[in-house]
C-alpha cells in the first residue's frame, strides 16, 4: 500500500528511451532530481528543470532533467546533457526562470 504523502519518483517512457539511446546511467535522472542546486521553470513547456554538473561521456558538463508533478508523484520526463552556453542562453532569453 502506498504511504500517504510519500512522493514517488517515476520515469516516463520518453526518459527511459533517452537513457537507453544516450547510454546514460539509469539512476542519473533520479540523482539530478534529488541533488540539483539549480532549478528553473521552462516557460515554453511549463515543466520544472533540474540541472547539475556531472561527468558524462568522460567530460564534466551540465545535465538537465525535466519533470512535473503528477498526482502525488514526481514524473521525470526527459534528460540531456547541455551544450556549452545552452543553459545561460535559455536563462538570458527568459525561457528558463530560476526558482
Amino acid at each position: 500500500m502506498k504511504g500517504k504523502g510519500i512522493m514517488q519518483i517515476k520515469y516516463s517512457k520518453h526518459i527511459e528511451t533517452r537513457i537507453a539511446m544516450r547510454k546514460i546511467n539509469y539512476d542519473l535522472p533520479r540523482e539530478i532530481y534529488n541533488n540539483a542546486v539549480e532549478r528553473f521553470i521552462d516557460s515554453e513547456t511549463g515543466h520544472i528543470i533540474a540541472v547539475i554538473k556531472t561527468i558524462i561521456y568522460d567530460k564534466e558538463r551540465d545535465v538537465m532533467v525535466a519533470y512535473k508533478y503528477e498526482d502525488m508523484d514526481i514524473k521525470l520526463l526527459t534528460i540531456h546533457p547541455l551544450k556549452e552556453g545552452q543553459k545561460e542562453n535559455r536563462i538570458q532569453t527568459g525561457r528558463w526562470r530560476k526558482i
